[in-house]
């Protein structure tokens, strides 16, 4: 499904820099693909995985964006940002502050925590539920704030 959307979206790209944003990620999944058939996997890549990569491949960037301005080199920074703008386009929406803390409230509650300990059970419950969609660095501390 989203592989249909990237192969859609390079079709449709209205400019020459999304056109080669798009090119670079299929070709990343390509040969993402090419490593597991080697390794012994039967099927492509899942949605799963596909988002997992995209997210590797805009962390990546933010990284480069933060270099980029250290050397005062803006242009290069401004173009991985534009490239970041393409790459989340086919990710989930990430949620704001406010949803991942009444996101916690609800799993701790759902799940029955009541002590510290009950942490792990409560991030496997929201990773389950919240994959890909949220920060799990921030949900842990309200977590751990919550139940401290």
């Amino acid at each position: 499904m989203l592989r249909e959307r990237l192969a859609t979206a390079l079709r449709e790209a209205p400019d020459v820099e999304t056109a080669a944003t798009l090119r670079l990620v299929l070709a990343a999944l390509k040969e993402r693909d090419h490593c597991a058939r080697e390794s012994g996997a039967a099927e492509e890549l899942d949605d799963g995985a596909i988002e997992t990569m995209l997210q590797d491949m805009v962390a990546q960037r933010q990284h480069e964006i933060l270099r980029c301005e250290e050397c005062a080199r803006l242009e290069e920074a401004e173009q991985e940002a534009a490239e970041i703008g393409v790459l989340t386009q086919f990710l989930p929406r990430r949620m704001s502050e406010t949803e991942v803390d009444a996101a916690v409230d609800g799993m701790i509650e759902e799940v029955g925590a009541k002590r510290l300990k009950d942490t792990g059970k409560v991030i496997a419950a929201l990773k389950e539920r919240y994959n890909g969609e949220m920060d799990f660095a921030r949900a842990k501390r309200r977590v751990c704030t919550r139940l401290a």
